[in-house]
């Protein structure tokens, strides 16, 4: 049997707006600021219960940068964490806690919390996918040459660049992927 056989496929989910709702403030769109606040969307159990019986590792990959910025804590950040965890059959989460101006690999659009996910659990990127958001996200999975699905909000911000699937959340991703 070939090393390649031997990988894995991921489903790799941004977090506000693709599993919990993101609070929406003139167009954009932020993370909740409490626990209180961490809702899950509808029909995310269901979908990602789904794509684990259909032996995908999910992979929570999440810009944080109001925790560099001082609006958010780590502590509450990872409180959410666990509460995914609890709720739904994640593998992982890679966190980035960076701003942009710091330049990292981590941060989308850069591909570093997916290819540091591909390394550790064994995921073979061209048989995987990246359901993000916004346009960063949709960018960091081209960059790793994943599959890519935009949840379309219309946000007032820059649009991801093709190609890409457009959606309307991670039920319709369910649907064009198994």
């Amino acid at each position: 049997m070939s090393p390649e056989a031997l990988l894995e496929k991921a489903i790799f989910l941004d977090r506000d707006g693709v599993l919990n709702h993101a609070r929406i403030i003139e167009g954009k769109s932020y993370p909740p600021q409490t626990l209180e606040d961490f809702k899950l969307l509808p029909g995310v159990e269901k979908a990602c219960r789904e794509f684990k019986e259909a032996g995908y590792k999910l992979i929570v990959v999440t810009n944080q940068p109001d925790v560099a910025t001082g609006v958010q804590t780590k502590q509450v950040v990872e409180s959410m964490h666990q509460k995914l965890r609890a709720d739904l059959p994640i593998d992982a989460i890679y966190t980035c806690f960076h701003v942009a101006s710091d330049n990292c690999l981590c941060r989308k659009p850069m591909p570093g919390m997916i290819e540091q996910a591909a390394k550790d659990h064994q995921i073979d990127l061209t048989q995987s996918v990246m359901v993000g958001d916004r346009w960063r996200d949709i960018e960091a999975g081209q960059r790793a040459g994943c599959r890519c699905f935009f949840i379309d909000y219309g946000y007032h911000e820059q649009q991801p660049d093709k190609p890409f699937e457009r959606v309307d959340n991670l039920e319709a991703v369910l649907a064009r992927v198994l």
